[in-house]
């Protein structure tokens, strides 16, 4: 006994712990929303290109994308033009559009249309990167400035994250000679980013230019350079006016590399001005569109991977559990009567269909009528199949003269009751005609009133759309639940109902 009980411990245990997992690894790891109502960013980008026309000659528009290998996902991408042909192409980790025409003249409008969110989920490819340069060909006093800034940065940097940092704050002392004659009397970030670069591929550094967008809502702004360079396990990002390390999460990787961002054949005074608004969607339906996005989906191993059709009919099934563990709480801690575990569940499953209100009243009905044809079948000393046959073709006129009546008079629940388990009434009549003959009227009447209860209560319970979300989001929580059954499963104590009826001895 001792080792069955260290058993039904250790099995309640483990079913427990694994649920508990499972469901905190999707929730906090994974970062699946707990509830339904859980909404996440979705920002739309319209990158407008304008530029003159050279009259009568053909005209080719090129501008960087993003490469989107990133943290985030796309979910639509448009490219707005007339009489243009459009083309994209891929080279050292760019993606750059191409609008081209045979014929074109004045002012010229087109439009590169981005919808994109976070990456939701998947893991990301291992980064890969130079470790090692050459150094750019210097000499004369720029060769003798770079040598006089390099010598203190050695000595207060550990590696290359701290060299990067502090050669990037060396190069922002424009009071310091060496950095002068560096910069020539160019401040601008672009020229500080050359003198970087310098500095960098004399020590063997590799670094490399990268320009970003911020995901800010309805603010007019330019590409922003920063730099990164490959430590030989990931990338390192470096802000060239500040050195600080670490690209801000509102930051949108548009290109890489040193040219710029739109060139015109064929067109002059070209320019790109940006427009970001963000919204909201809902964050399971984010979740299945950045699945259909990207191949490695946490959704690809769980319920929301089927089709639509299962998925609503799991959304049922999965909640029966749910209804079983009311009953159980009902029966074995309450002491409720009932005909049975199972057929309150049902019972409560089929008022989907009718609503609570005609569920109810068409039980009693058709059970009472159903008890009356079992009463008068009894006088007639039939066998127990013949009289379950009768009851349950009863059982299906009536469900049918009810559907024709409700339809006339205008009642389309009524029409629901076809889909009324059939079967589970007949047996449900049945049993309760032979609760009625061998315990009396009135137990049979509780139990009647009790299965009624608690279908009703399992219906309300099974019906919550926050726990059907979660428990079909989560169904490792129904782990927890059949621990919860085991342990309910060896209690012999008092129900509630027993306190009440012993009362009087209590009292003693």
């Amino acid at each position: 006994m001792r080792s069955l009980n260290l058993h039904l411990k250790a099995l309640i245990g483990v079913l427990v712990i694994l649920g508990l997992l499972i469901t905190a690894y999707q929730i906090f790891v994974i970062g699946i929303p707990i509830t339904e109502d859980e909404t996440d960013d979705l920002w739309n980008i319209d990158a407008k290109v304008e530029f003159q026309a050279s009259p009568n000659n053909p005209v080719k528009a090129q501008i960087f994308v993003p490469p989107l290998t990133q943290d985030y996902v796309s979910l639509n991408e448009s490219f707005v033009s007339r009489n243009y042909g459009v083309s994209i192409n891929r080279a050292d980790g760019n993606r750059r559009v191409t609008w081209s025409a045979r014929r074109a003249d004045g002012n010229q409008v087109l439009y590169y249309r981005l919808v994109l969110t976070k990456r939701y989920s998947g893991e990301q490819p291992k980064p890969k990167g130079p470790i090692f340069r050459d150094s750019l060909p210097v000499e004369g006093p720029e060769k003798i400035a770079a040598e006089a800034l390099l010598a203190p940065i050695r000595q207060h940097s550990a590696d290359v994250e701290t060299f990067i940092s502090e050669t990037i704050k060396r190069v922002n002392n424009t009071a310091d000679d060496n950095v002068k004659l560096l910069l020539g009397g160019d401040t601008s970030t672009a020229n500080k980013a050359k003198a970087i670069e310098l500095l960098l591929s004399i020590a063997h550094v590799p670094m490399e230019r990268l320009h970003t967008i911020r995901l800010i809502a309805d603010v007019q702004q330019s590409p922003e350079l920063w730099l990164r360079s490959f430590n030989g396990e990931k990338w390192l990002y470096f802000n060239p006016e500040t050195g600080e390390q670490g690209l801000p999460s509102d930051r949108l990787i548009w290109w890489f590399g040193d040219e710029p961002l739109i060139s015109v054949e064929g067109g002059r005074r070209a320019q790109v001005s940006f427009n970001l608004n963000s919204s909201e969607i809902n964050a399971i339906h984010l979740a299945k569109l950045t699945d259909e996005s990207t191949e490695a989906g946490f959704l690809e191993y769980s319920l929301y991977g089927l089709p639509l059709q299962t998925q609503q009919t799991f959304q049922i099934m999965i909640m029966i559990p749910i209804g079983v563990l009311v009953i159980l709480i009902l029966r074995n801690l309450i002491g409720l009567q009932t005909l049975g575990t199972f057929t309150p569940v049902l019972i409560a499953l089929a008022f989907r269909e009718t609503g609570l209100e005609w569920g109810i009243g068409l039980f009693t009905v058709i059970t009472a009528l159903g008890l009356s044809l079992r009463s008068y079948l009894e006088h007639l000393k039939l066998q127990m199949l013949p009289r379950l046959s009768v009851v349950l073709t009863f059982v299906v006129v009536t469900i049918a003269a009810i559907s024709l009546l409700s339809h006339k008079l205008g009642f389309d629940s009524g029409l629901s009751v076809a889909l009324f388990p059939m079967v589970i009434l007949t047996m449900s009549i049945e049993r309760l005609s032979i609760t009625w003959e061998e315990r009396g009227a009135a137990h049979a009447m509780k139990a009647a009133i009790g299965t009624l209860f608690a279908a009703s209560l399992a219906h309300l319970l099974m019906k919550v759309p926050e726990l059907v979300y979660f428990v079909f989001t989560f169904p490792a929580v129904l782990m927890i639940l059949v621990g919860f059954m085991l342990a309910m499963g060896r209690y012999r104590g008092y129900r509630l109902t027993e306190l009440f009826r012993f009362k009087a001895f209590l009292k003693d």
